[in-house]
């Protein structure tokens, strides 16, 4: 497997952050503590593949006094790395009017570095490309934080390699989202076993 160079580790880095939402317009794309349920989404993980071993579920959890979704995995990647846990939905939203996904949520677990993963135009296939960005998660057992992630930061990739010369996200006709933990195949780090990402809300802004 290729190496991450200089240039993707830089970018990486970058891509990593950690902002509280702006005063502006906001638009609630996912908020958990009202849904009925969360049947719309489901798995997206490397059994999709023979030599996947890797699960994941979203779920909510429902109390007396508060309710969230609750992003469980278990990641069992190839030795090299390779492997992924996730869950996607259909959406069809435009954000042209938006600069930022922001996630309100917090990690528990082994894992605390993550995902979001668009597609656009109705592209649902696993031979399309993908439009992702990684953010890493505080770990807490209070806490909650928001992580944002700019539109104009998701890049296109395929099968975890980032391709350069696609095309870019049309922020207009966004059709899937997705969440995901993954193991680093072309990162300079690992990630395994399992984890759990507690989610309030999901926002535009």
């Amino acid at each position: 497997m290729p190496m991450l160079n200089h240039r993707m580790t830089v970018a990486f880095l970058m891509s990593l952050t950690f902002l509280q939402p702006a005063n502006g317009r906001k638009m609630t794309l996912f908020d958990f503590t009202r849904m009925d349920n969360v049947n719309d989404w489901q798995e997206i993980s490397d059994t999709v593949r023979t030599v996947g071993k890797s699960k994941a579920t979203l779920v909510l959890q429902k109390t007396q006094v508060f309710q969230r979704a609750i992003f469980f995995t278990l990641l069992n990647p190839q030795p090299n790395g390779a492997g992924f846990a996730g869950v996607r939905t259909r959406v069809n939203l435009n954000l042209t009017d938006f600069e930022s996904i922001v996630i309100t949520c917090r990690g528990q677990g082994k894992n605390n570095h993550y995902k979001a993963v668009l597609r656009h135009k109705g592209f649902d296939s696993n031979k399309d490309l993908s439009y992702e960005q990684f953010f890493q998660v505080p770990m807490s057992n209070e806490e909650f934080s928001t992580v944002s992630l700019k539109l104009d930061s998701f890049k296109p990739y395929y099968r975890g390699q980032e391709i350069p010369d696609g095309e870019p996200l049309d922020v207009e006709n966004i059709t899937m989202f997705g969440l995901q933990v993954y193991g680093g195949v072309y990162l300079p780090f690992k990630q395994s076993g399992v984890s759990a990402l507690e989610i309030v809300t999901i926002d535009a802004f």
